[in-house]
């Protein structure tokens, strides 16, 4: 039986997290404010797939390495991107400092677009916050760092979005946010797992610090808009 994580947007999106998904046939995609992410049954479904990729452009990918739908694109599209990622999980938080942090949601969108505008954490849209579990620390009514959850498979939730404003960079907020992120989604009863690139060994470092391990290679492929 495949393991979930093995296709963690197809399975996202036909199973926990249905309500924030596009169907096209037999391909799925996010909903464009909410995110990029796009994926088929199988690689027999490329014609729907196609389709819902023209009908919402700029979408992207993951699938593990070396599988049918890996790097797929559709006919004459060039990606915009095409990298290699380490897919990490983490089964036991390794303990450290904790944040004074506000839960961030609706009432925050604005802040929350910002900051990821300026630090690029991944792809991120104006409704990216509703895959839920965003956390933040704000000074003198600023955002100025933020963590927050992404992809939901059966027993697995993503850690993602972790930026600091680079005002405040080297205070360790990323890292105690990225903790206490982390720690919500264990005492929920999911593992955690997360996507990094994978030729960044400082960042893979960081994670496996915090109680991550690499469990496999992920392809990440982003189609022009």
């Amino acid at each position: 039986m495949a393991h979930p994580l093995d296709r963690p947007v197809w399975n996202a999106l036909t199973g926990r997290q249905t309500h924030l998904a596009i169907r096209e046939g037999d391909a799925v995609r996010l909903r464009p404010d909410v995110g990029v992410f796009v994926a088929a049954r199988d690689a027999g479904a490329t014609d729907d797939l196609e389709a819902i990729c023209a009908r919402y452009p700029s979408a992207g990918s993951l699938e593990a390495e070396g599988t049918p739908l890996a790097g797929w694109t559709p006919p004459e599209i060039e990606p915009t991107l095409h990298a290699v990622l380490a897919q990490m999980v983490c089964t036991r938080l390794v303990p450290g400092p904790r944040l004074e942090t506000q839960p961030l949601g609706e009432a925050d969108a604005d802040d929350i677009y910002e900051l990821a505008m300026l630090t690029k954490p991944g792809p991120f849209r104006p409704r990216t916050f509703e895959f839920g579990g965003f956390i933040g620390v704000r000074e003198g009514g600023q955002l100025i760092a933020m963590a927050g959850t992404r992809l939901r498979v059966e027993g697995f939730s993503e850690v993602s979005a972790v930026c600091t404003h680079p005002d405040h960079r080297g205070r360790g907020l990323a890292r105690a946010l990225m903790r206490q992120v982390v720690g919500q989604i264990l005492d929920e009863g999911d593992a955690c797992f997360l996507h990094a690139f994978a030729d960044r060994e400082a960042t893979i470092g960081l994670y496996r610090s915090l109680g991550f391990e690499v469990r496999q290679r992920i392809v990440y492929s982003v189609l022009a808009g």
